[in-house]
């Protein structure tokens, strides 16, 4: 079964890729981590991308294909794989079909976790982490229960994203309108996207892609 997930920053698509992985045993492929991983090998794709990303360029769509066609034909991804990240546009949409096809694959389920802007800026602004062993927290949902201190490991350092403020947060979710917008009418009119309401309850999410994907 392989899977896209859509949705704007902040909407819970890793949290709920990563309970997908568990239950269906297929495999996250973030297209971010996967380029940086090439990068780290020294591999020839690693190498063009990352002359291509010093350079303050966009990593092309061909090479993007190549290296996640390579990933699929790993086997932790033989029962399947959830793409987050990717497709962006039309043309990548176009071209990962293609790719498939020529493997006999393809995408069983586009799935758009929709969220209500003003709450993602709540999500992301108030999200942070501790500096020693990574756990999450959050101003208002996820606060540690003793103040200052992580429940995991008793630190009291924490660190925040920069970029994760309201200004910077408003503009990467007017960029994702203005990229995904073609590219959910793209698959609607595939017939293979469905929705979900992201701001429901982290669980009740689950189990509504569960329902949707069987």
């Amino acid at each position: 079964m392989n899977l896209i997930l859509l949705g704007p920053p902040g909407a819970g698509k890793g949290t709920q890729a990563k309970r997908l992985e568990d239950i269906y045993g297929i495999v996250q492929l973030s297209t971010g981590d996967m380029l940086r991983a090439e990068v780290g090998s020294g591999s020839d794709l690693g190498k063009q991308a990352k002359g291509i990303m010093e350079s303050g360029g966009l990593v092309p769509d061909d090479l993007i294909i190549n290296m996640i066609s390579g990933r699929i034909d790993q086997d932790d991804c033989k029962n399947g794989f959830i793409l987050d990240g990717f497709p962006r546009t039309v043309p990548q949409a176009d071209a990962l079909g293609a790719m498939l096809s020529d493997k006999g694959l393809k995408i069983d389920y586009v799935i758009a976790i929709e969220a209500d802007s003003d709450a993602v800026v709540t999500r992301i602004t108030g999200r942070y982490t501790c500096s020693s062993c990574g756990a999450g927290y959050h101003d208002e949902f996820q606060k540690p229960e003793q103040d200052g201190v992580c429940d995991k490991c008793g630190s009291t350092d924490f660190t925040r994203r920069a970029d994760d403020n309201a200004e910077t947060v408003r503009n990467r979710l007017a960029a994702y309108e203005e990229q995904t917008a073609p590219i959910i009418a793209y698959y609607g009119e595939k017939g293979t996207l469905k929705t979900v309401d992201g701001m429901a309850d982290i669980d009740v999410v689950t189990a509504k892609l569960k329902e949707l994907i069987g």
